[in-house]
């Protein structure tokens, strides 16, 4: 009886590690992808901001100078 119980335990935890396992691994692969497509996403938004704020840089380097010039008419 006791190797009866002992028998079905082993095989009862082995059966779990080996489900676990799969599942790890799995989950491991889910998670890299999500992972890349996030890093995709952000590289993404920072290469649009740094179009945005170069499109905007040089309109107000224009009115910093135009300010500058009145100051120096003045």
């Amino acid at each position: 009886m006791a190797l009866t119980n002992f028998i079905l335990t082993v095989a009862g935890v082995g059966a779990l590690i080996l489900l676990t396992r799969s599942d790890v691994k799995q989950s491991a692969a889910i998670f890299r992808r999500n992972i890349r497509q996030i890093r995709n996403w952000l590289e993404e938004e920072s290469v649009a901001a740094s179009k945005s704020a170069e499109k905007a840089k040089p309109k107000e380097l224009e009115t910093q100078v135009h300010q500058k010039n009145n100051q120096k008419e003045e």
